[in-house]
């Protein structure tokens, strides 16, 4: 726009540009470069973090593991108790039983059908378990047990435990689960297991 006007005796011409709109266009959004950039601190976060987590797992299995040992050891004292002429329970499944539960040699009802699934070994969570009632001559009923909990694979725990009829639960590293072999009484006693 142009403008004539009168200043100080003379008259002079004054321009008066529009406004320019911003010289750069205004962004909408993120540029492909700061996208990349966060994604990029995401994945440092998450390579951090993932490894603590799964370490948090499989000590959170571990110590279910733990846990259930100790659970089957005091329903296999109360089965005992409860069945005198039987001893120990045979099976793991003889301290289960199926819903609705009646009480017996063969159902004792103390465990859940889950853990409680049969001869054994029974799977829950991330651990497999074996008990078995041993008979130790001259006597005929099972005067000892054995209890033994295995991962299901390496990425479960990396733990094995056991105990017998001391009460005491064990445990043993190993490198490669599942065990193949739960050991004996004696051998649940020895090294590599160690008390909890």
């Amino acid at each position: 726009m142009v403008f004539f006007g009168y200043a100080e005796n003379t008259f002079h011409w004054i321009i008066i540009k529009p406004k320019e709109k911003n010289l750069m266009r205004r962004q909408k959004g993120f540029s492909l470069i700061e996208l990349l950039i966060v994604v990029a601190i995401i994945l440092i976060i998450a390579a951090i973090a993932i490894p603590n987590l799964m370490r948090s797992r499989m000590s959170a299995n571990e110590s279910a593991g733990a846990q259930t040992v100790r659970t089957l050891t005091t329903n296999e004292i109360a089965y005992s108790t409860s069945f005198p002429f039987v001893g120990y329970a045979p099976t793991i499944g003889a301290l289960g039983g199926a819903s609705p539960c009646v009480a017996s040699s063969t159902n004792a009802c103390l465990i859940d059908s889950v853990l409680g699934c049969g001869a054994g070994p029974c799977q829950r969570d991330a651990y497999q378990y074996l008990a078995n009632g041993i008979v130790v001559a001259p006597s005929t009923v099972n005067t000892d047990f054995m209890i033994f909990a295995t991962p299901l694979g390496p990425t479960s725990g990396l733990k094995d435990y056991c105990t017998s009829s001391d009460g005491v639960p064990r445990f043993a590293a190993v490198a490669a689960p599942p065990t193949a072999v739960a050991p004996t009484p004696s051998a649940c006693t020895a090294a590599p297991y160690l008390p909890l």
